[in-house]
């Protein structure tokens, strides 16, 4: 059995192989926005680098390591077990330099993650038609393109194992809304779920970890999603209808679950709202292990700080096996 003086990083490892834990449940959060608030510093998604071409390469180191800084101060204060690096420019060279220096200030104590999905997800407003209308037009040229871009995700984590310090990655391709998927389920099966399994069993055999995230109403696709076998699924939205106790008896002896505290009720319910649904999460994903506490997004702008602080204050007390 995993013991409290474990790294983050390997209780967040054991989490997502749904072994046993002792001490407190980990915690993840998909982003953590309110760096401004937190520490007076930018995010470093936020950030605008549109003349990052002409910057001498001192400067921007600085800027590399003032982002990896940012990412290591967060895990630290609001005591992440994982971190998902959004490299800023998004290139595979600036992705490998932030996981380096990343790894140069926390070492081996964080998981950390880079994004990684490949498949299609729910098109922009610009899009939606056309692809609509490819769906029923150009299915063969669709699914051809959707083997090509897993290829091209395979060629990419080729590149980031080589260069070493990388766990895992974050699918985060969405899929659904509140009432459920923008795909039926029958086309689901056709143009993204071959391809989900792919994407996953790629990583997993270069020896990475997968964490697919979806917002929404996942139900009517959630089988699809399991048999892709990632090792955990992020971020159980009840927005969506989505309950972390239905959830766990389905199929909580397959896939790490993460997430379930509801970003409606930190950012307009009450606070009693706040604690019962982070002990809801807590009541019902712990049992057995594999889960990792969240809430059922991320720590986005606008979201009251204090309220994240508040559903830290329920996790470190009664988070613990």
């Amino acid at each position: 059995m995993a013991n409290p003086q474990m790294t983050p990083r390997e209780r967040f490892r054991t989490a997502l192989e749904r072994r046993p834990l002792t001490g407190r449940v980990p915690h993840f959060e998909l982003v953590f926005f309110l760096t401004m608030e937190a520490f007076g510093k930018v995010h470093p998604n936020h950030r605008r680098y549109d003349q990052w071409d002409q910057m001498e390469e001192k400067e921007r180191e600085l800027h590399r390591r003032d982002m990896a800084g940012i990412y290591v101060e967060t895990a630290r204060r609001y005591e992440h077990s994982a971190i998902l690096l959004h490299p800023n420019p998004n290139t595979l060279e600036e992705s490998i330099r932030l996981v380096h220096h990343v790894r140069e200030l926390s070492g081996d104590r964080y998981f950390l993650m880079l994004h990684g999905d490949a498949t299609y997800s729910i098109p922009g407003g610009g899009r939606m038609m056309e692809f609509c209308a490819r769906l029923a037009d150009e299915p063969d040229k669709l699914k051809d393109e959707a083997r090509r871009r897993v290829d091209a995700a395979h060629e990419r984590a080729q590149k980031l194992r080589a260069a070493g310090g990388l766990d895992g990655f974050a699918l985060c391709a969405d899929y659904c809304f509140n009432t459920g998927p923008f795909l039926s389920p029958d086309q689901f099966g056709e143009f993204v779920a071959p391809y989900l399994a792919r994407l996953i069993e790629g990583y997993r055999e270069m020896g990475f970890y997968t964490v697919k995230h979806t917002d929404g109403n996942i139900m009517p696709i959630i089988d699809q999603l399991v048999d892709a076998r990632p090792h955990a699924l992020h971020s159980l939205d009840p927005q969506g209808g989505v309950d972390i106790a239905h959830v766990k008896r389905l199929c909580g002896d397959r896939v790490c679950l993460i997430g379930n505290v509801s970003c409606a009720a930190m950012d307009t319910g009450t606070e009693q709202e706040v604690v019962e649904s982070a002990r809801h999460a807590l009541r019902h994903g712990m049992p057995g292990g594999g889960y990792v506490f969240g809430t059922s997004n991320c720590i986005y702008t606008g979201l009251p700080l204090a309220r994240y602080e508040l559903m830290l204050d329920i996790w470190r007390r009664e988070g613990n096996y």
